[in-house]
């Protein structure tokens, strides 16, 4: 078959059809400021989460960070992450079996176009067997301290309607007794939800996960929603960060969910100094260089 003449109706006219589309497009990007790519941003003074806190009210470190090779953090794809084993504190002469969490936690920005790192494909492909089907639970957190952030303006609080704020721990943050914005739609009543699911051998469990993810100051517990929350089109930047907590001395679903909330219970707060206050980019206060603050500015 002939390739059509540069000259010949038909040619022109797909021509045109064409460029008429990729000018509409651009308008239509232009006049509601869409952006389909994201910009990296970092947390204030960069924060690394290899600050958090070694201990909380009801939790100690016992091991130290876990430091992994270049080729893990190739495939982790971050260097800004941490793995550590934190032991609940006990009464002396407590000999009940001790519990033990594992945090591991890894924030990524800019331009996300892998599902993240999750124990369904992780553990499964390093050999483990999914004993149970992973399910979503509420965390069970300590909101007696939070309060309403009155300062959001409303027509950033989302559906909601109320953002929180919680308070880091005295004698244990190094910025003790600060209030940290909560995710949007985090809540008493509607707490953060982690996705947990239960590993093993034979179909046994014996090892217990659980994950969430912050992502453009929102959270969710399906790592495919992470690209709903990080590329809304009318955001110019794009975050997630990580969580997850895994037990081998929890029997169940429920048990992990109640152990990882007292942990949180004193590093909820503690992890979102990690990552940047959204509502401070979305009015274009932070970072400095933020294009909205121009905007603010006229």
């Amino acid at each position: 078959m002939r390739r059509p003449s540069p000259t010949h109706p038909a040619f022109i006219v797909a021509l045109v059809l064409m460029v008429a589309g990729a000018l509409g497009f651009g308008a239509v990007i232009s006049r509601y400021r869409l952006h389909l790519t994201k910009l990296e941003i970092q947390p204030p003074a960069d924060r690394q989460l290899s600050r958090l806190p070694s201990e909380t009210k009801d939790w100690t470190q016992i091991s130290a960070d876990q430091v992994e090779s270049a080729e893990v953090l190739e495939v982790l794809g971050t260097r800004n992450y941490i793995s550590r084993a934190y032991e609940r504190k006990r009464e002396p002469g407590d000999k009940e079996r001790p519990v033990v969490l594992e945090l591991h936690a890894a924030y990524y920005t800019g331009m996300i176009d892998t599902v993240p790192h999750v124990p369904e494909r992780c553990f499964v492909g390093g050999g483990l067997q999914q004993a149970t089907s992973s399910r979503v639970i509420g965390l069970p957190l300590d909101t007696s301290s939070w309060m309403a952030d009155t300062s959001v303006p409303e027509n950033l609080r989302g559906e909601a309607g109320t953002l929180y704020t919680a308070r880091t721990q005295y004698g244990y943050s190094d910025a003790p007794g600060t209030r940290i914005r909560l995710p949007r739609g985090v809540t008493p009543a509607q707490t953060i939800p982690m996705r947990v699911s239960s590993f093993g051998q034979s179909g046994k469990a014996s090892l217990h996960a659980g994950y969430f993810f912050v992502a453009n100051g929102g959270v969710v517990a399906n790592a495919n929603d992470v690209r709903t929350l990080a590329f809304d089109l009318t955001s110019d930047y794009a975050y997630y960060l990580k969580v997850q907590i895994t037990s081998g001395s929890v029997d169940s679903p429920e048990h992990l969910a109640s152990e990882a909330a007292s942990l949180l219970d004193g590093l909820l707060p503690e992890l979102m100094r990690c990552v940047p206050d959204w509502i401070d980019v979305e009015t274009g206060l932070y970072p400095a260089d933020n294009p909205r603050r121009a905007t603010t500015e006229e």
